[in-house]
């Protein structure tokens, strides 16, 4: 196919979150609506169609201090190995630039080789957990947790304000801020299973403890992005019954603009950062 046969790259709408949605599905992720929306409504969506159908996807999130989030990178089976997912993400890169964006993406380990060569630097890893329940549960841990409290610790870790985001999150039905010891979480529905992160704690005990109150009052199924340096709560959730479904390698692009003050134990998801 020439180049000017190619299939235009597109800018999505919030109407195309159920076309987003479809491609996630298909890729079994764990990603609702909800979360389609959030791209859509506070980022940069790219789409590449098929006729009408959305075949392909990449997502530019922008937070605080000039840094942004590359996710959502999507083709569908049929229209893979064409170069859309890499047309996409220049997409994404050339916004960044445009706008004077470090870039951040949290890729799998065929992603990390794709995105090495294009010049992204390997920061720290992740490791997804998944841990099935079963369907009993007791009562939800009482806590007074705040969004205000997740916020700051959010930020002060990340060194990114990520209000809209953890805003996004919380106010979603199903969605909850628990906290006990110096930890607190965010625990919220996914398409398949529910999520627990970001999470902050002041030591690997405190983050321990937090998820077993959180495992306990739950009944679905539950995924957690681990920050893989945190050897003791990794150690923990194993023991616990958790098993390791994949690893992620938080990468950025451009210059480094933010240092936290501290390291979570958890992060929102590699869609998120």
């Amino acid at each position: 196919m020439a180049a000017t046969d190619a299939p235009p790259i597109l800018k999505l709408g919030i109407d195309d979150a159920l076309a987003g949605l479809v491609l996630s599905t298909e890729a079994q992720w764990n990603q609702t609506e909800d979360d389609w929306r959030v791209f859509l409504h506070e980022g940069v969506v790219f789409g590449i169609r098929d006729g009408a159908r959305l075949v392909a996807t990449a997502a530019l999130l922008p937070y605080s201090g000039n840094n942004a989030w590359i996710s959502m990178v999507l083709v569908s089976g049929k229209h893979r190995r064409r170069g859309l997912a890499t047309r996409l993400v220049d997409a994404c890169l050339q916004t960044a630039r445009q706008n004077g964006l470090t870039s951040w993406l949290d890729a799998t380990p065929d992603g990390a080789a794709v995105y090495g060569p294009l010049g992204f630097t390997p920061t720290l890893q992740l490791r997804r957990l998944k841990l099935v329940k079963p369907a009993r549960a007791e009562a939800p841990p009482t806590s007074s947790a705040t969004l205000d409290a997740l916020r700051m610790r959010d930020r002060r870790a990340t060194g990114f304000d990520r209000t809209a985001l953890l805003s996004a999150f919380a106010q979603r039905y199903g969605s909850r801020i628990v906290a006990a010891n110096g930890a607190i979480a965010l625990v919220r529905d996914g398409r398949t299973a529910r999520h627990i992160g970001p999470l902050f704690a002041d030591d690997a005990a405190a983050a321990l403890a937090l998820v077993d109150a959180i495992v306990r009052s739950e009944t679905s199924p539950l995924l957690l992005d681990a920050v893989a340096s945190q050897g003791a709560f990794l150690d923990g959730l194993t023991s616990a019954g958790w098993t390791v479904e994949r690893p992620f390698q938080r990468m950025r692009f451009g210059p480094a603009t933010v240092t936290g003050e501290e390291m979570p134990f958890a992060v929102a998801g590699p869609e998120f950062g």
